[in-house]
C-alpha cells in the first residue's frame, strides 16, 4: 500500500532548477511508493541550521501534515542528526531526507551481492552519525548518574557506553562488507583485464536515470545477439538498473564490441553512493567509447546533461570521448524537434550527435554507423585480387574485415573489403590499382 508524502524544499537564494528538483523529489518518491500530496517551499537567504525550515514554517508544514493526513514528509536535501530529530519533535509523521529516499531507492533495486554490499555499506555510514546524534542527550544524563567509580575515579553510564558498543559494531559491519566488496571487485578487474587481452573494444551507456539505456541496450540485443535472456531489465521508473550489464555485439560488418549499461545518474547523488558504486562504474572509466543517452522529451535535459558529465568527471571518465544520443524522439513535438536538429546543442558538434527512439528503431541504425566510425576510425576501404593459391590469407580476410563484395574470376577472388591498417599491410600488395 502506497504511503501518502508531503515534500520540502528551501529555496536558497532563488536557486537555478530548485523547481525541477522538486518535480525530480516527487519521482524519487514515485519510485519509492509514495503518493505525494502536498508540497512546501520557503524562500530563504539561508538553511536553519537547527530545524532546516524557519520555526514558522516547520508549525505549518506540522499542521499541514495533520490535515493531508501524511505518513511521511521528505526533504529536498540531506538533513543533519540534529535537525532530522528537532523536526520529528514537532512533525507527528516520518522524517526522510534526499539522500535517505534514493538510498532506499538503490535498496529495494539491487539484486546482486555487490550491488547490495555497496548500498549497505553506505546506509549505514549515512545512520552513523545519526546514531551518535540520537543518543548524544542519553548518554549527558546517563553519564551523571550513580556514585560508583570505575578506573580513573569516573564511572561512565549505561547510556554511554551502548552508545559505544552500537557504533563499534556499525563500524566493524561496514569494515567486513568492506573486506567482501575488496574480493568481488578483484573479480570483476580479472574479468576486465581478461577482455583487454582479447583486444575487444568496449562501449558504455551512460546517462541520467530513466533515459532509456536500457531500451538501447534491449535494441542492440535484439539486433546482434537476438536472445531474450540477454536482455536487460527496461522499465519506465528512476534507478531501474544499477547492476552493470555487459553483452558482446557481433555486427553483421564484423565488427564486434562490448556495449555496457550502468547506473544512472542523479543531481545531488550522494557522493558517498558515487564513490560505492565505483567499482560497478568502472566499466565506464575502462571504455573506449560512451554513449551519452539523453531523454530529449524532457525540458530539463540540458541540466541533465551537465549533472552526467559532472559525475563522470567525478568517477575519472570525463575524458572518454563520447557519443550524445538524444532519445524519445517519438515523444517530442515536431515543432521542438525541428529546433533540436538545427540547434545541435552547443556542448557538442554535430558530428558527435545523433536523434534516436530507442523503442521504434529511428535513428538506430545512424547510431550504429557512429560507433562504428569512432571505434574503427583508421579502416582502409580497397578492391583486392587473391590468388587461389593463397587459401591462409583469403581464410583471414573472411575472417578479420568487412567484405563489401566478392566475384570469382579466373585469376583468383576479387575482394571489396574495408580492414584496419594492419590488415590492409598484408594485402596492399594485391591492391587493384
Amino acid at each position: 500500500m502506497r504511503q501518502i508524502g508531503i515534500i520540502v524544499g528551501v529555496n536558497v537564494k532563488n536557486q537555478e532548477h530548485f523547481h525541477e528538483g522538486m518535480q525530480e523529489l516527487i519521482a524519487l518518491s514515485d519510485a519509492c511508493d509514495i503518493e505525494i500530496v502536498d508540497s512546501l517551499v520557503q524562500n530563504a537567504d539561508s538553511i536553519n541550521k537547527a530545524t532546516y525550515l524557519g520555526k514558522g514554517k516547520l508549525a505549518e508544514l506540522s499542521e499541514l501534515a495533520k490535515t493531508r493526513g501524511a505518513e511521511v514528509v521528505i526533504f529536498n536535501g540531506e538533513l543533519t542528526a540534529s535537525q532530522m530529530r528537532n523536526i520529528q519533535g514537532v512533525v507527528d509523521t516520518v522524517v526522510l531526507d534526499r539522500t535517505n529516499l534514493i538510498l532506499e531507492i538503490f535498496a529495494s533495486r539491487a539484486k546482486t551481492r555487490e550491488a547490495k554490499l555497496q548500498v549497505e555499506v553506505v546506509r549505514l555510514q549515512y545512520e552513523l552519525p545519526r546514531l551518535i546524534g540520537a543518543n548524544e542527550n542519553l548518554s549527558r544524563q546517563a553519564g551523571g548518574i550513580g556514585g560508583g567509580t570505575g578506573a580513573g575515579g569516573r564511572n561512565k553510564g549505561a547510556g554511554e557506553t551502548k552508545l559505544e558498543l552500537d557504533k563499534r559494531r556499525v563500524e566493524e559491519k561496514i569494515n567486513a562488507m568492506q573486506r567482501e566488496l575488496e574480493e568481488l571487485i578483484t573479480q570483476r578487474l580479472t574479468q576486465r583485464n581478461q577482455r583487454k587481452k582479447n583486444e575487444i573494444k568496449t562501449v558504455a551507456l551512460v546517462g541520467y536515470t530513466n533515459a532509456g539505456k536500457s531500451t538501447v541496450m534491449n535494441y542492440m540485443v535484439q539486433q546482434f545477439i537476438g536472445k531474450e535472456d540477454k536482455e536487460v531489465l527496461e522499465k519506465d521508473m528512476l534507478f531501474a538498473t544499477l547492476e552493470t550489464s555487459v553483452r558482446k555485439m557481433k555486427l553483421k560488418n564484423r565488427k564486434e564490441f562490448l556495449l555496457s549499461d550502468t547506473v544512472g545518474f542523479v543531481s545531488n547523488l550522494p557522493h558517498k553512493l558515487v564513490k560505492a558504486f565505483r567499482s560497478t562504474l568502472e566499466e565506464v572509466c575502462e571504455a573506449d567509447l560512451l554513449i551519452h543517452v539523453v531523454d530529449r522529451s524532457n525540458e530539463d535535459y540540458k541540466s541533465q546533461i551537465e549533472v552526467t558529465n559532472d559525475t563522470l568527471k567525478q568517477i575519472g571518465a570525463g575524458h572518454i570521448p563520447a557519443i550524445y544520443a538524444y532519445n524519445k524522439a517519438d515523444l517530442i513535438k515536431s515543432d521542438v524537434l525541428q529546433d533540436n536538429i538545427e540547434e545541435k546543442l552547443v556542448l557538442v558538434s554535430e558530428e558527435d550527435t545523433v536523434l534516436i527512439s530507442a523503442k521504434k528503431g529511428d535513428g538506430m541504425k545512424e547510431l550504429i554507423e557512429l560507433i562504428c566510425k569512432r571505434l574503427y576510425p583508421n579502416e582502409v576501404r580497397a578492391k583486392i585480387l587473391i590468388p587461389y593459391h593463397l587459401g591462409a590469407l583469403m581464410a583471414k580476410i573472411n575472417a578479420s574485415t568487412n567484405i563489401l563484395s566478392s566475384i570469382s574470376e579466373e585469376e583468383g577472388m576479387v575482394y571489396e573489403i574495408e580492414c584496419n591498417e594492419q590488415i590492409y599491410q598484408q594485402v596492399e600488395a594485391y591492391v587493384l590499382k
